[in-house]
């Protein structure tokens, strides 16, 4: 199968029984940005990260912004389905579309990637998601029972100064109307970057979601 010119980076699994991880880096991030945080919540998984091809001022991002925490649908959504369709080919060409196998893990703007894939594609082989640090940016619920099964874990900071507290309670209301299972974790003490707290949540929930 010959994958589109799409820049990413694969790593087959060094462990059979840790779940695949879809890595979604944050803005100005690259493929191999969460190579690492992935090695320390889920030791030996097999790896797919994508790089944003939406350049902002030399940034890398998986789709625009009109300003800081300003989005419009309409140039969010075509970026969406760019990447789905690319994902939904890596994936079989990877032999990493096992239903119940793959989980997303992203940081800022692609933990919000991650999240509009749930919202829009729910036909991707995805488990569920660790969402580090997410926001609203597709402000609808996910279709009824779209997301029956899937698990979905959002970690936020209480001092985060780009995304607003109330966020990711209403982001997984939207994953919620799908049918998806959520948990919400707020640092009291975390700003946008990341905490030990965001590891250890993340690696015990990747190691009991079914």
């Amino acid at each position: 199968m010959h994958l589109p010119d799409w820049p990413h980076y694969h790593r087959p699994a060094a462990d059979p029984a840790a779940p695949g991880l879809l890595l979604l880096h944050g803005t100005g991030g690259s493929e191999h940005d969460l190579v690492g945080l992935a090695d320390r919540i889920a030791p030996g998984a097999a790896l797919l990260a994508p790089r944003g091809r939406v350049n902002e001022q030399g940034a890398a991002r998986f789709f625009p912004r009109l300003a800081e925490g300003v989005f419009d649908p309409a140039q969010i959504i075509p970026r969406i389905d760019e990447l789905a369709a690319f994902l939904a080919g890596a994936l079989r060409h990877y032999q990493m579309d096992t239903p119940g196998r793959l989980f997303a893990l992203g940081f800022s703007n692609g933990a919000n990637t991650a999240a509009a894939l749930l919202q829009l594609h729910p036909a991707l082989p995805l488990a569920g998601a660790v969402l580090l640090r997410a926001m609203v940016v597709l402000d609808r619920p996910a279709a009824p029972g779209s997301l029956a099964g899937r698990s979905v874990l959002l970690l936020n900071g209480a001092r985060d100064p780009i995304v607003p507290p109330e966020h990711a309670p209403r982001l997984a209301g939207l994953l919620r109307a799908g049918g998806a299972a959520t948990e919400l974790a707020l640092h009291p003490e975390a700003g946008h970057g990341l905490v030990p707290g965001d590891l250890s949540a993340a690696r015990e929930f990747l190691q009991r979601a079914p």
